[in-house]
């Protein structure tokens, strides 16, 4: 299998009210690219957070008595703070310079998602209302335009437990599954797989990070080709909820 990963690098930057599908084909086509049945559009959630309107002021925001409690135990800005309780059903665990929350989507990741990069000073993107959905109207548009089948991540950026260093991560999929369960398949000595699952979301979003980069590419869409298992996972009513593990199983909190 040979996959390759193709920046979008002629896509302005991105205002409310922006019809991202229509500047993604109007970028593809501007680079002298060609959209493919089977490719993989992942697209930064910075991007699909300023089309959607929900990048939020934070001078706009009044800091509670929490927000600067614990603002004060972890040294971040209280209004930034403040925003972060606002995205979360459930403050884990706070120290010097992290928070870590359960977003209203289940996601359970450092400062809600929250991202004060590639976004003007003094505004914060966080994670959008309802990325599943958001992935499903692009890929519908860009495959009726384009009469094709495509999958579309909406990825973020974040760090993981237990390891340093951020990585892409999927938070929005449409048009394939986001789990490929492999049990009952063989390895290469003939042992049945019994419980492997593979997160193929996460590690297209991780691979694509690589190209989109995290300061000032200005590379936030990226065409993945060559995905072998695609007719496998097609699904256009996928969503990225077999990602998220139930709290009772989540043995870490």
């Amino acid at each position: 299998m040979c996959v390759k990963l193709i920046g979008i690098g002629k896509i302005p930057l991105i205002t409310e009210g922006d019809d991202l599908a229509e500047i993604i084909i109007n970028a593809i086509d501007a680079e002298g690219l060609e959209i493919c049945n089977e490719d993989v559009l992942v697209i930064a959630e910075t991007a699909v957070a300023k089309s959607e309107g929900t990048v939020v002021n934070l001078e706009s925001l009044t800091p509670s008595e929490r927000a600067k409690e614990i603002s004060v135990k972890t040294g971040k800005e209280s209004n930034l703070v403040e925003a972060i309780i606002r995205e979360s059903t459930e403050i884990i665990k706070v120290g010097p310079d992290f928070i870590i929350s359960e977003t209203k989507h289940g996601f359970v990741c450092a400062n809600a998602g929250i991202d004060e990069s590639n976004v003007e000073y003094g505004f914060a993107t966080p994670i959008p209302v309802n990325p599943d959905r958001s992935a499903t109207h692009i890929r519908k548009k860009i495959e009726d335009s384009k009469g094709i089948e495509i999958g579309v991540i909406i990825s973020d950026t974040q760090g993981r437990a237990f390891r340093e260093g951020a990585v892409g991560i999927a938070i929005g999929i449409s048009g394939i599954e986001p789990l490929w369960n492999r049990q009952g398949e063989t390895d290469l000595y003939g042992r049945e797989l019994q419980t492997t699952s593979i997160s193929v979301a996460d590690e297209l979003a991780s691979a694509a990070s690589i190209v989109m980069g995290q300061a000032d590419e200005g590379i936030p869409v990226v065409m993945v080709r060559g995905v072998d298992y695609f007719k496998k996972l097609r699904n256009t009513s996928a969503t990225l909820k077999p990602l998220i593990r139930p709290k009772k199983y989540d043995v870490f909190r």
